[in-house]
C-alpha cells in the first residue's frame, strides 16, 4: 500500500527495536503495524490507533501487520478484535497480514484463528 504523499505519519521500520503500534493511512486504506511485545503497556498507542481508524471518513480496507510481534497477551488480542469489530461496524474489510507464530498460537488457543481474515506469509522458494 502506497502512503499518501502528504502523510505525516512516520512509516514503521522493519525490525524496529522495542514494541509498538502505529497507524498510517494510505491510498488503498489504512495499515496498523504491531511489533515487539504487544501488551497492556501499549494501551496509549492502541487508543491512538483506534481513534485514527475511527475518524476515517470512508470504509476503506484495514491491514493489520503483525509479523514482528514476539509476544501478545489478552490486551493485544482484544485490540486486534476491536479493529475487526470496527471494520464490521463501518463496512471496512480487515485483514490480519502475516501474523507471527506467537500471534497465531494465541489466536488458536482462544479459538479465534479461523474466525478472522488472515493472510498467511507467502512461502519463499
Amino acid at each position: 500500500m502506497d502512503p499518501f504523499p502528504s502523510s505525516s505519519d512516520p512509516a514503521p521500520l522493519p525490525g524496529r527495536p522495542g514494541s509498538g503500534i502505529t497507524c498510517r493511512h494510505v491510498y488503498e486504506g489504512s495499515v496498523l503495524t504491531l511489533w515487539g511485545e504487544v501488551d497492556a503497556q501499549l494501551r496509549e498507542a492502541a487508543s491512538q490507533a483506534m481513534a485514527s481508524l475511527a475518524s476515517r471518513p470512508d470504509p476503506a480496507p484495514v491491514v493489520v501487520e503483525a509479523r514482528d510481534v514476539t509476544f501478545i497477551d489478552s490486551s493485544g488480542i482484544a485490540f486486534i478484535l476491536q479493529v475487526f469489530v470496527l471494520g464490521e461496524e463501518t463496512g471496512s474489510a480487515v485483514t490480519l497480514r502475516e501474523p507471527s507464530a506467537e500471534v497465531m498460537r494465541v489466536l488458536e488457543m482462544v479459538g479465534l484463528a479461523g474466525r478472522l481474515n488472515v493472510e498467511a506469509a507467502r512461502a519463499t522458494a
